[in-house]
Parts: structure tokens; sequence; C-alpha cells
């Protein structure tokens, strides 16, 4: 049985993020085989709120150059988009990014 810290590996902190967070909007890092309905659960599990709605991504590696001739790639993962209810609390992690 996995555990909602299982399914959420990471936040993502970029700029496109952080705007987003005024319409409640946040953007994890999920484990791959994670489905949109255990990713909406480990959310409210974790952090108390209520979700919405949940769309996911897989993101391809990017192909690296390693040496002279051989290319390796960095490794795919799979985002996942979060949006809160209007009368949930916001996500304390983000709150001393902005």
């Amino acid at each position: 049985m996995r555990t909602a810290y299982d399914i959420i590996i990471r936040p993502i902190i970029t700029e496109q993020s952080m705007e987003d967070m005024d319409i409640k909007k946040y953007v994890f890092e999920v484990a791959k085989d994670a489905n949109k309905v255990e990713i909406a659960k480990a959310i409210e599990e974790i952090f108390g709120v209520t979700v919405i709605k949940v769309t996911t991504t897989h993101m391809r590696g990017k192909t690296k150059r390693v040496g002279a001739n051989p290319s390796g790639t960095s490794k795919s993962w799979k985002k996942a988009v979060v949006k809160l209810s209007e009368d949930s609390k916001n996500i304390e992690i983000f709150e001393n990014m902005a």
C-alpha cells in the first residue's frame, strides 16, 4: 500500500507556478504510475485542502551530451497541476516563495 508521500514527490517551483498561486493552482512532481484520483487524495491528506481538479502530463527526458560521443538523457517524470477550491486554504510550502 502506497502512502500519500510515495505519490507526491516534490513541489515544482518556477515563475509560472508562482503566478498560478493567485488562482490556487499548484504544481507537483508525482509518481509515474499515480492516477488523478490518487493524486487528489494524497494532496488532500498531506495539506488538508479541498482539490477540485487535477491535470497531469508526462514530461519526457531531454537528451544531454555526456563526454565526446555518447549521449544520455535526463529522467522522464510526471507533472500534476492541482486546482484547489475557492474556500480552501493555501498550501504552506508555497507561502514564503513569492
